[in-house]
């Protein structure tokens, strides 16, 4: 009888095993196709390729592309200006991740059900607003026609229209207020399903030992959302390179260029714009390995300082 239980439960556990199997198939599926066949592509950067040339038919240069980015004095230059943007940019997201899990759980606080939605819709939305119409927003208020301008000269605090958007003046910290303003609402989502799920009776024990709102948030919201912010956290250290291109080849102008070029940006100019593909491939590669390097590095790091890991 037992065998027949256990060979029952068996054929159970198969089934459910190729069913989850099956869900699980389409995604992988979608990684293979969009994350690991572009890889054929890195065979570009060890061949000297041309435009309308069939792949196989180009020179094969070995690491010709790689060596001449440190050789060329001027390359070299514009790849150490692009990764100095590339690293401050990274370096301000860092600084400004806990902005989003602070948002979040004073979002949570709120009594008020009706005014806490409408405020979490209307900080969610602008993330799927495109950088193009973040732009013209912008380009509508900062411009030298634009409201702010117009304001401050009938306000007489200027005589004459200041072109923010042409400005060097503090870019980065521009740029990241309008990532801020585009991406706050919408990845508060994850810290407040993180703090969904704290047991409800943390919050009534210290109710009942006297324990104030900032206390409650201090003691048990803080710690219950850490595991959550440190997984991101190294996530976006693997992601320090790839700080993104759309917001800076539409903010970017010839007067701001020199401090908003990021990694990305060069990358596409040198291979969009110039046609030298192997040599953009070539960077790319190396941006890829860097990043994988740092996110092991991170993972390791928080391992053996906190247990806890990503794999």
């Amino acid at each position: 009888m037992n065998r027949v239980i256990e060979s029952g439960y068996i054929k159970n556990r198969k089934h459910e095993s190729v069913k989850l199997f099956l869900m699980v198939l389409p995604c992988i599926g979608f990684v293979f196709l969009f994350s690991y066949l572009p890889l054929w592509g890195w065979l570009y950067s060890v061949i000297d390729y041309k435009i309308g040339t069939p792949l196989f038919d180009c020179e094969f240069v070995g690491l010709k592309y790689y060596t001449t980015l440190f050789r060329n004095p001027v390359r070299r230059l514009q790849l150490f200006n692009s990764l100095k943007n590339t690293f401050g940019m990274a370096i301000l997201d860092i600084i400004f991740s806990p902005l989003t899990p602070t948002f979040a759980i004073f979002l949570n606080e709120m009594n008020r059900t009706k005014y806490k939605k409408f405020i979490q819709t209307a900080t969610a939305l602008p993330y799927f607003v495109s950088w193009v119409i973040v732009y013209s927003l912008a380009f509508y208020m900062f411009s030298t026609e634009g409201f702010v301008n117009n304001l401050l000269m009938l306000s007489g605090i200027t005589d004459s229209p200041v072109n923010f958007l042409t400005s060097t003046n503090n870019v980065w910290l521009a740029m990241k207020g309008y990532q801020i303003w585009k991406n706050l609402g919408w990845s508060a989502i994850v810290y407040l399903a993180a703090i969904s799920s704290i047991d409800p009776t943390l919050y009534d024990a210290a109710m009942i030992d006297g324990a104030n709102r900032m206390q409650r948030i201090w003691h048990i919201s803080v710690p219950g959302i850490i595991p959550t912010y440190f997984v991101l956290l190294i996530m976006q250290i693997g992601h320090f390179l790839n700080v993104g291109m759309e917001q800076y080849l539409l903010f970017g102008n010839a007067m701001n260029m020199q401090n908003v070029e990021v990694l990305d940006l060069f990358v596409y100019h040198k291979g969009i714009d110039n046609g030298q593909i192997s040599f953009a491939t070539a960077i790319g590669i190396m941006k890829s390995v860097v990043s994988l390097v740092l996110f092991t590095f991170a993972n390791i790091f928080s391992k053996r300082v906190r247990g806890t890991s990503i794999f």
